[in-house]
């Protein structure tokens, strides 16, 4: 039921300047791509022609089916599979770049994904990241997040957490974070998913 909800609010998401970070965080992508969580297909559209290949991983039924009938829509080649952050039917090594959007917030296991994600990256591969996190220390919105996480946010979202500190999970997972830009989302309206990070860290080649 949360994926046809997010799949109709999404747009509206995107009008408020989701369109904007999402451009963002494929900006200047080529190769090979894997992108955990694809949803319906909302970033395949700003993918640019440097891409060769878009694998696009997504669990959901609903979400896989309108993901693949978008990934016909542009030139790139783009594939629609079934699967899960914790175990991605892609080969080691056999990415450019991976590609995790508004995705590490209802993984079942953070660690586990990231680790499939280093799997899956060449070394000197990108992990190109754009997720809602957990409030910074002392802010009071990080009180209202673990209440939250331990009340009814994830009953209502599908399994979302708020209060991951996303960007120390992919610094632990053995990632080198090179670009973090923090913000608020949207802006000027106040939530427990309000903060924001978007990103590139790289599998280092050594």
């Amino acid at each position: 039921m949360f994926a046809r909800v997010y799949a109709r609010l999404r747009p509206m998401m995107d009008r408020q300047g989701a369109a904007e970070h999402r451009a963002r965080l494929v900006a200047g992508t080529a190769g090979r791509i894997v992108e955990v969580g694809a949803g319906e297909g909302a970033n395949f559209a700003h993918y640019p022609p440097t891409v060769t290949e878009v694998v696009a991983i997504e669990p959901n039924p609903y979400l896989r089916a309108q993901a693949a009938r978008r990934a016909t829509a542009g030139d790139i080649r783009i594939e629609v599979v079934d699967g899960t952050a914790e175990r991605l039917p892609v080969g080691d090594g056999s990415a450019d770049v991976v590609v995790m959007c508004l995705v590490l917030c209802s993984v079942a296991d953070q660690t586990a994904a990231l680790a499939e994600a280093f799997r899956v990256l060449r070394p000197g591969g990108e992990l190109r990241f754009y997720e809602h996190v957990a409030a910074e220390p002392g802010r009071r919105l990080a009180r209202v997040q673990r209440i939250a996480d331990k009340t009814v946010w994830p009953w209502l979202t599908g399994g979302c957490h708020v209060g991951r500190d996303t960007a120390a999970a992919i610094t632990a997972a053995g990632f080198v974070i090179e670009e973090l830009d923090r913000f608020d989302f949207p802006p000027g309206q106040p939530s427990p998913a309000a903060p924001h990070v978007l990103g590139r860290a790289i599998r280092e080649a050594s």
